[in-house]
């Protein structure tokens, strides 16, 4: 992975991949920590569709809401962070729960990086089998 952030103005930074991607974080963006959040968010995502998927169970769409609260005293790493998976399609609980167990414990390399600092990492989850 290469990539590039750049001092716009102010309190306003671009981050560039060396694919195309982009950021932007400060003021008018996203806080680098949010980013971090969102990005274990993003990362089990992607292996819970794809593990069902692979278990041809029938998923129509999944949200994961993130929430994470830091220490007080700088660096403020996150001491605790909680997903919620709200999974829709009439998917099998324990299928379910299996792709967000391997998720959490072999794939997402992001939610590794946190639980490696110490971060306590807990989830929910619910299947929602109406369609929306």
């Amino acid at each position: 992975m290469k990539g590039v952030v750049k001092w716009i103005e102010d309190k306003k930074f671009e981050a560039l991949t060396e694919e195309g991607g982009k950021i932007i974080f400060g003021e008018s963006g996203i806080s680098p920590m949010k980013t971090l959040l969102l990005s274990v968010a993003g990362c089990t995502s992607i292996d819970v569709v794809m593990i069902l998927q692979k278990m041809r169970e029938p998923i129509e769409g999944l949200e994961v809401e993130i929430t994470g609260e830091r220490r007080d005293e700088h660096p403020r790493i996150y001491t605790k962070a909680h997903l919620h998976y709200k999974i829709y399609g009439d998917v099998n609980e324990e299928k379910a729960k299996r792709a967000i167990d391997l998720s959490q414990t072999k794939y997402c390399s992001v939610g590794a990086h946190l639980k490696l600092s110490g971060t306590e990492v807990t989830y929910s989850y619910e299947i929602i089998r109406e369609k929306v």
